[in-house]
């Protein structure tokens, strides 16, 4: 009965789903990390409430790497490790924790996980061409842009217009930049990871 029990355990077979579970784990927590770091290279600005961050460049990556399931995942499991207090959010003195996901920026948080979904989603659907990724990449973008204007008109008590002065246009030639940018990264993997299975 041991000789069985230990060759169910050692069984592919067995091992297959807590194998998964791991790598699966293993993605969400090596998502999350990257988040953080690009989060924290930010930059306030004067004259709004939102910071200059690297962090859309992580939500656009992770959309073009990942599932659909996973994407949103990860980028949930940000949020949730944010709003227990880790810091992992852009570092501003006055709120912490759970107070991110209601404070100015949080249609920009709470957008993440959609815009990651919507991005590889879009990405499973078109031939993976540059062009095309830089294009779903820049739909999730504008996205979070969105999002995060019309919180900020919420929270602000102030038209949508200026909402979209302070909280989308200012950003709009950087996050350009971080499309870009995500979009060849993904490209690049995708190449050498062709290149590494011919």
């Amino acid at each position: 009965m041991n000789s069985q029990l230990s060759n169910s355990i050692a069984s592919p077979v067995a091992a297959g789903p807590a194998l998964r579970w791991l790598r699966i784990g293993g993605i969400v927590i090596a998502g999350s990390i990257l988040l953080a770091v690009c989060a924290h290279l930010a930059v306030p600005l004067w004259f709004t409430p939102v910071p200059l961050t690297v962090q859309p460049f992580a939500v656009l990556l992770l959309g073009l790497l990942l599932s659909p399931r996973l994407a949103f995942a990860t980028l949930a499991a940000y949020l949730v490790e944010g709003a227990m207090g880790l810091p992992v959010f852009a570092p501003s003195p006055a709120i912490s924790g759970v107070a991110h996901l209601v404070g100015p920026t949080g249609g920009y948080l709470i957008a993440y996980p959609l815009a990651a979904c919507l991005i590889s989603s879009l990405r499973l659907r078109m031939r993976p061409r540059f062009i095309n990724t830089f294009i779903v990449a820049a739909a999730g973008d504008l996205l979070i842009l969105l999002c995060g204007a019309l919180w900020l008109a919420v929270f602000s008590h102030s038209s949508l217009r200026n909402a979209l002065a302070l909280g989308m246009l200012p950003f709009l030639p950087g996050d350009a930049l971080k499309v870009a940018t995500a979009a060849g990264c993904a490209a690049g993997l995708r190449l050498r990871r062709r290149r590494a299975n011919a």
